[in-house]
């Protein structure tokens, strides 16, 4: 069950509402636009707003009625998409249609004509007649010197004035208390705002700049439909931008709400589980694994709570969660990248407003479904996918991590087993292989003996990699034999096995029956359009790779040179703790 609430706000508080298709600069534009309008449409309107800007609007009706009428006219693309919802708090002299006084007429509610089923089919009203009536003519707001403008800001109210501040903190300027006395913070705010618009900086707004920012946080509120959420199934109480996001299911440990124009990457998701700091823990990582939180962006892990920020090239996204007399409750808000202002504004008021109650969490079995039980989804969401996975090894005490070039060529970020940050140290484009730092030092269970000897032809081989990409979460052995010392256009640096590997296992490590390394698993090479056949492997040989590692500096270890059979099981271990999965993430 839902139970919503307005938000103690004007923008929301009041019954009747406008759809604002338009705002021109100047009254003829103005007619000439509410004319357009209204030779297909009904109750067309038109209002001066001050500041020489007059809208055009439908209505008035109630809230619901308005953004059902402006989901169905943006879809059929016959308003701007930028239309919103107003209360009209901030209408002055209406200018169309001629004579009318529509702020005073009751909400006419929408309802679909007869055999039309749910659409709405506005009326088209009578053509206008010839000769009209001239307009009445509404006056422009002059400007005003600094003098004149402290004489009218004199004459504001006190709650005028705490609408001022909370306008002004709306934008980002003020962050002292809204108690409606102009001090040097409110003076420092009007400042910022004026330098931030182009304006004169003077610290004292004039009377058309405080109408041009009260007007636009009240139509900004409106659009964003800011109304305060009770959500009893997730026992969560919290400040959400309906008039973009609606319900739309629950997926424990998810309250799913989406965005209403089915088309926008806006989403709100509510988060509630029971669990312990170490459930917490592992709710940080899996969130991280989502597709709508993007790699780039900060990360904050306590005992009790995280916060993750994603920032990606087309969303953006803020979680916070925490953890409190064994439940996890949080949010996370996802938005279109590009409008961060705005949306930072509405993650202040989430998380202002955030409120977790009761003394329990959502049923962990609601919305489950075997549809939902995938390995790429989690509650209904996505799970991040890397462009590409391959195998890499431990090639000293450090951490640092050889692979292919392949492997991590054109990658915005590279990681260690899907969540340790690496970079890429140099690459040997000659001998295919790659170097990779990771961000935190590290400190492996085993590293790579890389053979001083060649090893015997026909001899048996193992290369250890991610064959399944990850899916397994373990590395896993594919056994072959060495069939030639050098690649198939004499490469010395190369060796040719039999060995039946998957692009997964590329960058792991060939070892030989003793555990000492003999390779690295290359990509097939390019055969001139030739198909190789199946079974048919190459590598870079031991040497070669030693030889490049320490030319940059490194110093790789050498086997003992003792020939040994090591047992298939020991085997699998050493190549379980040497060998880890490198992904590839854009």
């Amino acid at each position: 069950m839902l139970l919503a609430t307005c938000l103690p706000m004007s923008a929301l508080a009041q019954s009747t509402f406008w759809l604002q298709v338009e705002a021109q600069p100047s009254l003829r534009e103005g007619q000439e636009r509410a004319r357009a309008y209204a030779g297909a449409f009904d109750n067309v309107n038109g209002f001066s707003l001050g500041s020489g800007w007059y809208a055009i609007t439908m209505g008035p009706f109630s809230r619901e009625d308005a953004e059902k009428l402006r989901r169905e006219l943006r879809f059929e693309n016959l308003i701007p998409r930028d239309a919103y919802i107003v209360d009209g708090s901030r209408y002055r002299q209406q200018f169309w249609p001629i004579g009318a006084n529509s702020r005073s007429a009751a909400a006419v509610p929408l309802e679909p004509q007869a055999g039309e089923g749910n659409t709405i089919v506005l009326n088209v009203p009578q053509a206008e007649p010839e000769a009209e009536e001239t307009a009445p003519v509404i006056a422009v707001i002059p400007d005003e010197t600094p003098t004149e403008a402290r004489r009218s800001e004199a004459r504001l109210s006190r709650e005028e004035k705490r609408e001022l501040q909370t306008a002004l903190q709306w934008e980002g300027h003020y962050t002292a208390a809204i108690d409606g006395s102009f001090g040097a913070g409110t003076r420092r705010a009007m400042e910022a705002y004026q330098s931030a618009e182009g304006l004169e900086v003077t610290g004292i707004l004039t009377t058309a700049q405080r109408a041009t920012l009260v007007e636009t946080y009240k139509s900004q509120l409106a659009e964003l439909g800011l109304t305060r959420v009770i959500d009893d199934t997730a026992l969560i109480e919290i400040d959400l931008p309906l008039g973009l996001v609606a319900l739309d299911r629950y997926q424990a440990p998810f309250a799913h709400y989406t965005a209403t124009d089915g088309e926008s990457p806006i989403t709100a998701l509510l988060i509630s589980e029971p669990g312990t700091p170490e459930t917490l823990a592992g709710l940080f990582d899996v969130m991280q694994t989502l597709d709508i939180v993007p790699l780039s962006g900060e990360r904050k892990l306590s005992r009790n709570a995280f916060t993750i920020e994603g920032e990606g090239a087309e969303i953006r996204s803020y979680t916070h969660v925490r953890h409190e007399d064994g439940l996890l409750k949080g949010f996370t808000l996802v938005w279109p990248t590009g409008d961060d202002k705005r949306y930072a504004r509405v993650v202040e008021a989430m998380k202002s407003s955030f409120t977790p109650f009761g003394n329990r969490a959502m049923p962990q079995s609601l919305g489950l479904s075997r549809e939902d039980q995938q390995v790429d989804l989690l509650a209904g969401l996505e799970i991040r996918k890397p462009s590409r996975a391959r195998s890499g090894f431990y090639i000293d005490a450090e951490g640092t991590v050889l692979t292919t070039a392949e492997a991590v060529a054109a990658c915005e970020q590279v990681t260690l087993d899907e969540s340790l940050l690496a970079s890429v140290s140099f690459t040997d484009e000659v001998l295919g292989i790659a170097v990779l730092k990771p961000e935190e030092r590290l400190a492996p269970i085993a590293y790579a003996d890389f053979s001083a000897l060649p090893p015997r032809l026909r001899s048996e081989v193992a290369v250890a990699g991610y064959s399944y990409e990850g899916l397994l979460g373990a590395p896993t052995l594919t056994f072959g034999t060495l069939d030639d010392l050098k690649g198939l256009q004499g490469e010395a640096s190369q060796q040719r096995l039999a060995l039946a590997a998957l692009p997964g296992d590329i960058g792991g490590p060939v070892f030989d029956a003793g555990g000492a390394v003999v390779g690295i698993l290359l990509p097939q090479p390019e055969a001139g359009g030739r198909q190789l056949p199946e079974g048919v492997a190459f590598s870079a040989s031991a040497s070669a790779i030693s030889e490049a590692l320490t030319a940059k500096g490194l110093r790789p270890r050498t086997a003992s040179g003792v020939e040994g059979q090591m047992h298939p099981e020991d085997l699998s271990g050493l190549a379980a703790d040497m060998t880890v999965l490198v992904s590839c993430w854009n």
